[in-house]
């Protein structure tokens, strides 16, 4: 049901609209009191599992208008114009977002409310950056202290997965066991080496924190997708890698006007020898796909985030990681279109990482897992600094139903690459965190072949550092290379 015409940009241009809510959130943002936060006036329609075609024929019989399919597209790669003018559908993820007036909406409710090929509508939420809090600049390299750790019991990642979990459970313990590691379900030693001073004159503290210099596995082969403001593509350090890049933002090129995309590819898949010390990449061999789905501003709606995953997925990444998101309230749930999304990614081979949010300001105020991390089925990454503390700005698993935090990643003073001139800078966040654990789901996946999706997820689970720690803060502890 693709309109060529859409396809090629031509049609009645539509502004943009971002509606902000009434209510104050935290970092300026308005959460209204349902928790939805600031929308852009569109919709999100999910179908049901194979009734994508027969939706879009009903909706299109009852409201009119015509809807462009993302597979109309080389690769997916849905035209930031189309998805700014055009109702789309996501053939693969089976969602569609939508323009309608307030008549048509009664219509659409209508339609989810029958027996029909709907599922769930959801108002389409405006997205960020998840930028650090606050932030820390400073590229002197100098020594830092690291506590003991100690365990404790891991997490779930999911109710979607509850049924791989014994089956990998027993293949994750194999593994590990035949490489001669120790199983970390149950060792419950403690480090005898206190205090240790971390020299990053060589490579980040994040890094020696998660064992990526110890690993055999650069990463080689596997393509981890970066949803986020882009990339510098002439950064000297990248030069010879492999990257393909679409841009979701209209009238932006997939080109970094931000950096904090730059900085989040950077760490999970930045070089093995840059241009200046210290190492900071994780999967030095990886492929990088670059989806840009934030501005340049650092802001994007859920239609560009889903169009990152759509064109993901149809490139077969293995991993996708997301350093953005929108705030949530105490109470809330997740967004039942996101876990759909999710579980239909996991199903086809693709892991979904998300930053847990920087809205906390612990240890007097602690703020729920935002958007879309608070899923079931996405890998919520929480923040730790260099004394495996949890850092003061990452949120935690207090929204039951889903909303827990999985693992944590080094996300306090972490160096990566910078847009030009300036080639790199040390920033905090959840959002460098949470590259920390692409970059390591790709060094799983390298050595893993056969294990993709649930079973990735299982592998950096059942693998991390247990922490002496609550898993409402840090989920199954620190996140380790293989």
């Amino acid at each position: 049901m693709a309109n060529p015409k859409s396809k090629n940009g031509a049609g009645k241009k539509r502004a943009n609209v971002v509606r902000r809510s009434s209510g104050a959130g935290d970092n300026g943002i308005s959460v209204p009191p349902n928790g939805v936060g600031e929308t852009t006036g569109r919709y999100l329609v999910l179908f049901r599992e194979g009734e994508t075609e027969s939706g879009m024929q009903m909706m299109s019989a009852r409201m009119g208008g015509n809807f462009v399919q993302a597979s109309s597209f080389d690769h997916s790669a849905v035209s930031a114009d189309s998805l700014n003018n055009d109702n789309i559908v996501f053939d693969k993820l089976g969602v569609a977002v939508v323009s309608t007036m307030p008549d048509q909406f009664q219509v659409l409710n209508a339609m989810a409310a029958e027996e029909s090929a709907i599922l769930a509508i959801e108002p389409e939420r405006v997205v960020y950056a998840i930028e650090a809090a606050p932030p820390l600049d400073t590229l002197v390299p100098r020594p830092r202290e690291i506590t003991p750790r100690r365990t404790v019991e891991g997490t779930a990642f999911s109710s979607y997965l509850r049924g791989y979990q014994s089956a990998i459970d027993h293949l994750v313990n194999d593994l590990l066991d035949a490489s001669g590691a120790s199983n970390p379900a149950i060792d419950l030693t403690i480090d005898a080496e206190a205090d240790l001073l971390v020299d990053e004159s060589a490579a980040t503290w994040g890094l020696q924190a998660t064992n990526v210099l110890e690993s055999d596995f650069t990463g080689k082969d596997i393509r981890v997708a970066v949803l986020d403001t882009g990339f510098d593509f002439g950064h000297p350090d990248y030069v010879g890698r492999s990257v393909t890049s679409q841009s979701f933002i209209d009238g932006e090129s997939a080109d970094d006007g931000h950096g904090h995309g730059t900085h989040c590819i950077g760490t999970a898949c930045g070089p093995q020898h840059p241009n200046q010390l210290p190492r900071y990449g994780v999967a030095s061999d990886a492929e990088i796909y670059v989806g840009k789905v934030l501005s340049n501003a650092g802001s994007g709606s859920d239609g560009g985030i889903l169009a990152g995953i759509e064109w993901a997925i149809a490139n077969k990444c293995a991993v996708i990681s997301m350093s953005l998101g929108a705030p949530v309230a105490p109470g809330q749930t997740f967004s039942a279109i996101y876990e759909i999304v999710a579980q239909r990614a996991l199903a086809a081979g693709t892991l979904i990482i998300a930053a847990a949010g920087n809205s906390s300001r612990r240890p007097t105020t602690t703020r729920p897992v935002g958007h879309p991390a608070n899923c079931p089925s996405i890998l919520a990454v929480a923040a730790l600094d260099v004394q495996r503390q949890v850092a003061t700005f990452s949120d935690g698993g207090i929204n039951g139903n889903g909303g827990q935090v999985d693992i944590a990643g080094p996300g306090v003073d972490v160096t990566s690459s910078w847009p030009r001139p300036r080639l790199y800078r040390t920033i905090s966040g959840t959002s460098m965190a949470t590259p920390h654990v692409a970059g390591i789901a790709a060094l799983y996946a390298e050595a893993n072949p056969a294990m993709r999706g649930a079973a990735l997820g299982w592998l950096l689970l059942q693998s991390a550092d247990r922490l002496n720690l609550s898993t409402r803060d840090v989920g199954a502890g620190l996140v380790q290379a293989p």
